[in-house]
């Protein structure tokens, strides 16, 4: 029997080209070829060496999350690791610069010092050291 493999995680949204350029910038992807000009209602991103990782598909609507303080929860969020303190601070400097918006800060914490954004388009995202 042959098991499905992971491919990409897929993010709805309703501007697809803005949604996907902060995630190349922030993750140094690249564009699937065709994808760096192309049709805006479905867009690829991968590894540098060609390694599918987001996808991202144009919506009319997409009720933002208001998670942790409203009734739209989540559902889903990315968790993005960095090796060290001072990289977690560079690397959220460089998010909020990108456009994320800071939900919740506890990179104070001793155990696992983190970051809780929100991307352009809502959906919440995590930069920690791990």
């Amino acid at each position: 029997m042959t098991l499905p493999t992971f491919c990409q995680v897929v993010l709805d949204c309703t501007d697809a080209r803005r949604l996907a350029e902060f995630y190349r910038e922030l993750l140094g992807l690249v564009y699937r070829p065709g994808d760096e000009d192309g049709d805006a209602d479905w867009l690829v991103l991968r590894t540098p060496d060609g390694r599918p990782q987001l996808a991202f598909q144009q919506v009319d609507t997409l009720p933002a999350a208001t998670w942790p303080d409203g009734p739209v929860p989540q559902q889903l969020h990315l968790d993005l690791t960095v090796p060290t303190k001072a990289e977690l601070e560079a690397q959220h400097e460089r998010a909020l610069h990108l456009g994320a918006r800071l939900l919740r800060d506890r990179s104070d914490d001793p155990d696992e010092p983190l970051y809780v954004y929100a991307d352009p388009a809502g959906h919440p995202f995590c930069i920690f050291v791990g």
